[in-house]
């Protein structure tokens, strides 16, 4: 099997955008990948738009942003995977390389959520668990994630202040990058205080819905070293799912899908857990965090807590993870999310993350949940 590289890679300003439209988001990202990829837009094959449809007014967006990206007549389309239409997109684009249909294919991640308004928002979210049997009771996303915080506590010990690390140190992190939406640093005991959600959660246990894009152009083995000196390699694709119901899951300590799809990345890409010098993770919310160091085999089942009191997922420990301050920090445009891991991965790979830099960084993890652990996708990337 043949590789597929990353030749580009864009991102926008991730926060209330109230200045632009989101095909307008989309082009900022869009013009910065193909800058960085040095090519023109008439060298592009095809696009995939990862995208969640319900928070936008346009319908059919694919359609409106391949028009405003001048990518006409080029074939495009949609993946909807909840918060993981982003990395459902570049597994797609990867397909599509694989295939020989396709040389070069740009990603986009796009998506504007401020066009509704928060309950409309919440609602949407409290039906991505099952609607026939749960939403009805008034489900909400940081209700269910505040059960599998409940649960992690109850069997391990984990405590309110590891969760609180987990915030503070996204929020250092995100204070040093441009495009996150907060960036100021926090302490634990404004953590601990700040306004209650679902127990056990306060406000900056929690991610921010945001507006942002960002985008990544990507080419098959030949036409990605023709183009670029500077080439990092998708080498590991996993994906899964577990139940839409959480009363059907045998652990409420575990997302079955992130453990199944990290498993399918590592084996496709030759690599273990202590392989990856550098992770972005999906933290939703502070315990989805931790059970990723746990799933992903960063540290043992049960351990989370003390992996982020140890400090082993700050630069310098044993795994830095979300050293672009996460989506807790970044904000949560849900389309984009796993385009704009990907984004930082590359960066962090070529060498060009500046003071978030991790050193020696060669291979590197994406993990991003759809919904409440129904979809999970892990991607490992290699500069080799």
């Amino acid at each position: 099997m043949k590789r597929v590289g990353i030749i580009g890679i864009g991102h926008g300003k991730f926060g209330r955008r109230t200045d632009a439209s989101v095909q307008e988001l989309a082009f900022e990202a869009f013009r910065e990948a193909l800058a960085d990829a040095k090519i023109a837009r008439e060298d592009i094959d095809a696009s995939v738009i990862g995208s969640v449809p319900e928070y936008h007014k346009q319908r059919s967006l694919s359609g409106v942003v391949q028009e405003y990206l001048g990518l006409n007549p080029i074939p495009t389309w949609l993946t909807e995977d909840a918060c993981a239409s982003g990395s459902a997109a570049i597994r797609t684009a990867w397909m599509a390389i694989q295939s020989g249909l396709h040389d070069i294919v740009a990603v986009i991640g796009c998506q504007k959520m401020s066009e509704l308004k928060t309950p409309e928002i919440l609602a949407l979210m409290g039906r991505v668990g099952e609607v026939q049997w749960e939403s009805i009771f008034g489900t909400t996303f940081p209700g269910y994630y505040a059960m599998l915080a409940r649960a992690h506590m109850h069997e391990y010990g984990t405590t309110k202040e590891q969760l609180a690390s987990v915030a503070v140190k996204n929020h250092h992190y995100g204070a040093m990058n441009k495009h996150a939406m907060f960036q100021k640093e926090i302490t634990i005991d404004k953590a601990l205080k700040s306004a209650p959600v679902a127990s056990p959660f306060q406000i900056f246990d929690c991610c921010a819905n945001a507006d942002g894009a960002a985008v990544v152009i990507m080419a098959s083995e030949e036409k990605a070293k023709e183009i670029s000196e500077r080439v990092v390699w998708l080498d590991g694709l996993g994906s899964a799912t577990t139940t839409m119901s959480v009363l059907r899951r045998p652990t409420l300590t575990s997302l079955p899908s992130a453990v199944d799809a990290s498993r399918q990345a590592y084996k496709m890409a030759g690599v273990s857990a202590d392989d990856i010098k550098v992770a972005d993770v999906h933290d939703c919310f502070t315990i989805a965090e931790i059970l990723a160091y746990e799933d992903l085999g960063f540290c043992e089942r049960g351990k989370g807590g003390k992996f982020i009191d140890d400090r082993e997922s700050y630069i310098g420990g044993k795994h830095p993870v979300n050293v672009d301050g996460g989506l807790k920090s970044k904000g949560h445009p849900i389309g984009t999310t796993g385009v704009s891991m990907t984004t930082e991965i590359v960066k962090q790979l070529r060498g060009d993350a500046g003071e978030r830099q991790v050193a020696d960084a060669n291979i590197g993890l994406t993990h991003n949940v759809g919904g409440n652990g129904q979809y999970c996708f892990v991607h490992i990337y290699n500069r080799e």
